[in-house]
């Protein structure tokens, strides 16, 4: 059965802030790829791998075989308490243009996970907008169609938490 999830946008600009009550940490996740020009017809939905957010790298992934001849490009994302930073440590171009093309996190939670997202432009490599933003309950999403990947490339996004009970 496919699952996509459609996230609304509610991205927001603020200055960097860290709440310690209000944590990802300790919550289950599940990262997945996603491309698609139609939502009800996806071109590409990788596997997701679902871990808990603790100290250390969350997902280091790679390519999991050609699918309507896209892959996964690979990718290290690393989640914080209140931050999400991700990485490309190997190959190098362009993501394939389409209306979405990146990444899914989904946590498991009932709530409003997210108060408000930003892109940390001081650390943010990648030529990433507000707009390449968008959330739902748990679920966040990262549009990376058409941007640049490859060493030296990076995103980081500050997350203002909402104080949602861990399931």
């Amino acid at each position: 059965m496919r699952q996509i999830w459609a996230c609304a946008i509610t991205a927001t600009f603020f200055g960097h802030a860290a709440f310690a009550e209000q944590t990802l940490e300790g919550r289950l996740v599940t990262f997945s790829v996603l491309t698609y020009d139609d939502p009800d017809l996806p071109i590409l939905q990788a596997r997701g791998k679902t871990v808990m957010v603790g100290k250390g790298v969350e997902f280091d992934l790679g390519p999991e075989g050609l699918t309507a001849g896209l892959d996964v490009v690979p990718v290290t994302v690393e989640i914080g308490p209140s931050r999400i930073e991700l990485s490309y440590p190997l190959g190098q171009g362009d993501f394939w243009t389409s209306t979405f093309n990146g990444y899914v996190l989904r946590f498991e939670t009932e709530c409003a996970l997210f108060k408000a997202v930003t892109i940390d432009t001081a650390y943010t490599t990648m030529d990433l907008t507000p707009a390449d933003i968008r959330s739902e309950t748990g679920a966040l999403c990262l549009n990376v169609s058409g941007r640049r990947y490859g060493p030296g490339q990076r995103a980081a996004l500050d997350i203002l938490v909402e104080d949602c009970p861990i399931i």
